[in-house]
């Protein structure tokens, strides 16, 4: 049997007051129906359609061919909702996915309980359950004597009985297909919202005689829908520590879960150490036995084995094994490291590849540069690469040595083995195995000092 999917993301979310589009909101850096798209996938959805209404033109650029698309032009319930799909997805058998596009926190292996229950119990719907000890807000599951569900009683339309039951609708269905849009056809919008609801095709399933089963999920955050800034909060707060758990289950030591902040989709390996105040993001990977932290920046950067990174800020960057970053150092995007190098305090990086064994210990900026093997850069260095309108590159030759408070005007190119003297500013190639002194003589002045100072006091005390 096909399974299918419908995400429901056509509403405006006007309590979120934001000039995003509601269900592009990240939670722990990935927009929240990109975490949906990516659990009804893992759920063996062969076609997703997403409802789009409000912002349409952004969702679908943000997920592309990931889906396909029906438009909600009046957003006039779920049940609606779901009915502008009927035209791509009403001819199909098998059994379809229903779920909100706001829903983040709904997991792959929930989505599987639920198929099986449905495929077993041979239901015209599954409805995905939540216990909660204060269920306001949320539409009451009410069950039978058989355990089935009987019916769904949205909050504003609940008797005192019904508002009772803690049982709660999380938003998320398996129906069969084909009977799925056969009662959406029954659906009326005679509620106090005056909206069809998708909820009342569990009541015209009943009438026909049609079983529908309830699956109650152990993890409440599945519950949680989206609506404004309080609940993205909370959301981002139950991902992360879903994030952080996975990781510390695989091998990696969080010292403290709570002050580290890991997106989803980063990888690390077994045996690193991430200390507090660590934030990792986008598509990095992080290899075995390596320490991040205290306080490292890590954004879609491909780091290896055995690294040390802390205070330290690195983006679209790769650092090969054994190599060490910081404290304070800024790897901006472009920046390569191969194996043992080592990048110092106040040390920035931009486009630039670095040779196996090479430092830069403090206070230097490369950017722009091709440095060999073995290189020593000094204090101070720098590579002059911009000259008000273009950049320029600086190529440094395996074994070199570029002394402190180096100017290198780029374009320029340094032999392997050459040797650049402190305080030099070097504006032509300097070839293999050459040394470059580019400064001015030392003059000494004797007794000039005092002098300076003499008639500088003398001024003053003329001024007063």
């Amino acid at each position: 049997m096909k399974t299918m999917a419908i995400v429901l993301a056509a509403g405006q979310g006007k309590r979120m007051k934001s000039k995003l589009y509601k269900v592009l909101h990240p939670v722990c850096g990935k927009p929240m129906v990109g975490h949906v798209l990516d659990v009804v996938k893992e759920a063996a959805a062969e076609r997703t359609v997403v409802i789009v209404g409000h912002g349409a033109e952004t969702v679908k650029s943000y997920l592309g061919d990931k889906a396909e698309y029906a438009l909600q032009e009046q957003q006039l319930g779920t049940g609606h909702a779901v009915r502008q799909a009927e035209a791509m997805l009403g001819a199909e058998e098998g059994t379809t996915i229903v779920i909100c596009g706001d829903t983040p926190l709904v997991q792959a292996s929930t989505i599987q309980g639920m198929l099986e229950l449905h495929a077993s119990s041979g239901a015209a719907a599954t409805v995905l359950t939540a216990s909660f000890g204060d269920p306001t807000g949320y539409g009451r599951v009410i069950r039978g004597a058989d355990g089935g569900v009987q019916r769904i009683v949205e909050q504003k339309d609940c008797t005192p009985d019904e508002a009772a039951v803690q049982e709660i609708n999380t938003g998320t269905y398996c129906f069969d297909n084909k009977k799925l849009f056969a009662a959406l056809s029954q659906v009326t919008s005679n509620n106090a919202q005056g909206e069809f609801y998708l909820t009342d095709v569990i009541g015209i399933f009943r009438t026909a005689g049609d079983g529908v089963q309830g699956y109650c999920t152990n993890d409440t955050s599945e519950a949680i829908g989206v609506n404004d800034r309080v609940a993205l909060a909370e959301a981002e707060r139950f991902m992360r520590e879903r994030i952080n758990r996975t990781h510390l289950l695989n091998g990696v030591t969080l010292i403290d879960p709570q002050s580290t902040y890991i997106e989803a989709g980063v990888q690390i390996g077994a045996d690193t150490v991430v200390y507090p105040g660590s934030v990792i993001r986008g598509a990095t990977i992080i290899g075995e036995d390596c320490v991040i932290g205290p306080q490292a920046d890590i954004s879609d950067s491909s780091i290896a084995n055995g690294v040390k990174i802390k205070y330290s800020t690195v983006a679209e960057s790769v650092i090969g094994d054994k190599s060490a970053v910081g404290p304070y150092a800024n790897l901006r995007p472009g920046s390569k490291l191969g194996a043992e190098c080592k990048i110092g305090d106040f040390v920035e990086l931009k486009n630039a590849t670095l040779g196996d064994g090479s430092k830069v210990s403090h206070l230097s900026y490369v950017g722009d540069a091709i440095v060999g093997k073995d290189v020593n850069i000094g204090c101070g260095a720098i590579t002059v690469n911009y000259d008000g309108y273009n950049k320029f590159v600086t190529e440094i030759g395996d074994h070199a040595f570029v002394g402190s408070n180096v100017n290198l005007i780029a374009p320029v190119k340094l032999g392997d083995g050459a040797y650049v003297v402190a305080g030099s500013t070097v504006t032509h190639d300097v070839p293999a195995g050459d040394l470059a002194i580019a400064r001015e003589r030392q003059v000494n002045k004797p007794g000039y000092a005092d002098k300076i100072r003499a008639r500088a006091k003398a001024k003053k005390e003329k001024k007063n």
